[in-house]
């Protein structure tokens, strides 16, 4: 009779220990549930700040909307990743280090897996070198009072973000709005191109004038694809949407006012067409810029009239916001999307500065006397020459990957030209993909070899303050590292 218990006792313990292994083997082969959070920061400044944009920097004398760091954290059970979106001309790389750093600090996720960006909104503060100072060209600075105070900001928002972490799902999608966005580097018709400030000839124009007699044609094609990653609880209402369009800005804002452009009147317009989007913790959308270097929101064949301050930024605001919202009722959602993550800072060689470009600027400097608040292009060149003839031989130029399910993102810190976003969407292994600009810096506009060539306000040396391999060079990590991310 013992014998007999002793076998049920010890078949009991074979069943119960079998169970367990069979439910832990459930749970190791059970996929990993996602969550998302998402939440906002005002990076608003002091009016009177410095607003940059332009040649000649301004006082701010109203907020008309307030500007923000919206961010987005993402936790598939074993990685998390973050994505922000300021709303700035640009920033400087020191500002993305400093907030990253307390971000790995404070919340754990990686610095490697955060990425920052810049909306390129002309009517912000000043985020890429220290106001007072005269702007250098390096990978490092000492941050500014407002720098400090964006970083801060920056680190809260996604601290926040992190905190709201919750189920979620996931979906991808894009839309063509090609109405928006239009080439505005022009060839123009024989004998009509003007000297450029070096007192030389380009064989392009940036912003030719709209309706112009001497129009021959763009120097390339617009990118008019809207591509979104978007989140919500499952089965209910948003947590959060990120899209990426390239087009530069629109503009048209009032004098002296401080304004997150389009970039953030597609925020709350897309945040007004969703269910429930107000309710606690709220929606946050975020429109980041896509590859929009050459690419206005100009019409030079057809032009418009002339429109009331915010009037032109609303309209194109709500008809991408409108197109996106529809577009959500046609993606598939999935509760799982494993994150990727891949950080590379590159060894890219300061622009060359030739010696008779030098004598120039020099020469320029002391024979020209500026007038206050008047924009002095020659004079304004002949300094950014000189002070990039002092840069380091080199400079270290962030770039990085982010992979969500089978979507890939792929970053560049420069104003970066639409056919480098379209070329990274068909060439990397990833069907799903699309790049965001401005990120983790400020290095000038990127023109590819080609555009380089043909010169125009874009390839001018101190606003393409790159070697003029830069862009192959970028795109030639950024495939490699997409690779790696399969």
């Amino acid at each position: 009779m013992n014998g007999f218990r002793s076998l049920l006792a010890g078949m009991a313990l074979f069943i119960s220990t079998a169970q367990i292994t069979l439910i832990r083997a459930d749970e190791s082969n059970a996929e990993v549930k996602l969550r998302a959070g998402a939440a906002t920061s005002n990076i608003t400044p002091n009016l009177g700040c410095d607003v940059v944009g332009g040649f000649v920097p301004f006082p701010a004398k109203h907020v008309h909307d307030d500007l923000h760091a919206r961010c987005l954290v993402v936790d598939d059970g074993q990685t998390r990743i973050a994505f922000v979106v300021c709303d700035l001309l640009g920033l400087h790389r020191s500002v993305s280090v400093e907030a990253r750093r307390l971000i790995e600090a404070e919340t754990g996720i990686p610095a490697s897996h955060v990425l920052i960006s810049g909306t390129h909104t002309h009517s912000g503060p000043n985020a890429i070198w220290k106001p007072g100072t005269v702007r250098e060209y390096s990978a490092d600075m000492e941050l500014s009072d407002y720098q400090t105070f964006l970083v801060r900001r920056i680190a809260d928002g996604v601290h926040r973000a992190n905190h709201l972490l919750r189920p979620a799902e996931f979906a991808y999608g894009w839309v063509d709005v090609p109405e928006h966005v239009n080439i505005r580097r022009w060839f123009l018709k024989e004998g009509r191109m003007p000297p450029n400030p070096f007192g030389r000839t380009d064989r392009v124009k940036m912003n030719p004038g709209a309706g112009s007699p001497d129009l021959e044609s763009p120097a390339g094609e617009p990118d008019p694809r809207v591509s979104f990653i978007a989140f919500r609880e499952p089965q209910g209402r948003m947590i959060s949407l990120l899209a990426a369009y390239s087009l530069h800005y629109v503009g048209g804002v009032g004098s002296g006012h401080l304004s997150a452009d389009y970039f953030g009147a597609f925020s709350e317009s897309l945040k007004s067409l969703q269910p429930n989007a107000s309710s606690d913790p709220p929606f946050v959308a975020m429109m980041a810029n896509g590859t929009s270097g050459d690419v206005n929101n100009i019409n030079f064949r057809s032009p418009q009239p002339r429109k009331a301050p915010y009037e032109q930024i609303r309209y194109v605001a709500e008809d991408i916001a409108g197109k996106v919202s529809a577009e959500l009722k046609n993606v598939s959602w999935s509760s799982t999307a494993p994150l990727k993550a891949q950080y590379r800072e590159l060894d890219i060689a300061w622009r060359t500065i030739p010696e008779d470009l030098l004598t120039w600027a020099k020469t320029t400097e002391e024979t020209t006397t500026a007038e206050e608040g008047k924009a002095n292009l020659p004079l304004a060149y002949a300094g950014r020459v000189q002070r990039l003839a002092k840069a380091r031989a080199e400079t270290k130029l962030p770039v990085q990957i982010l992979k969500i399910g089978d979507v890939c993102i792929g970053t560049s810190p420069c104003e970066t030209f639409a056919e480098t976003g379209v070329e990274f969407r068909k060439r990397n292994p990833h069907s799903r993909s699309f790049m965001i600009e401005l990120v983790h810096g400020y290095y000038g506009y990127l023109p590819t070899p080609r555009h380089f060539e043909l010169g125009g306000y874009e390839t001018w040396p101190g606003t393409c303050v790159l070697e003029p391999t830069a862009s192959t060079q970028i795109m030639d990590a950024l495939l490699e590292m997409a690779e790696d991310v399969q």
